[in-house]
């Protein structure tokens, strides 16, 4: 059953709330009439319990149980830190 859960990559661009991460996930599709190739990226907001997920990180989020009113995924692992300047 778990396996059927979907599992999303993408980058963390907000870390402000607590063990809340918001995540936007890239994806391509065709436009039905035109056939153009364009980028469709959404957000998602994510559970993050250890609070380890920081801004600028690659990280992979599975669905889950509601958690609350928009928090429906959390936080599975962190694929790639993001590198500081």
């Amino acid at each position: 059953m778990r396996e059927q859960r979907k599992a999303l990559e993408g980058k963390v661009v907000s870390d402000k709330m607590d063990k809340t991460v918001v995540v936007i996930v890239q994806r391509t599709t065709r436009h039905p009439l035109y056939g153009k190739v364009l980028k469709v990226s959404k957000k998602y907001k994510a559970h993050n319990e250890e609070n380890n997920a920081k801004m600028g990180d690659t990280v992979r989020i599975r669905e889950c149980r509601p958690i609350s009113k928009e928090k429906t995924f959390f936080v599975e692992e962190i694929l790639e830190r993001a590198t500081v300047a």
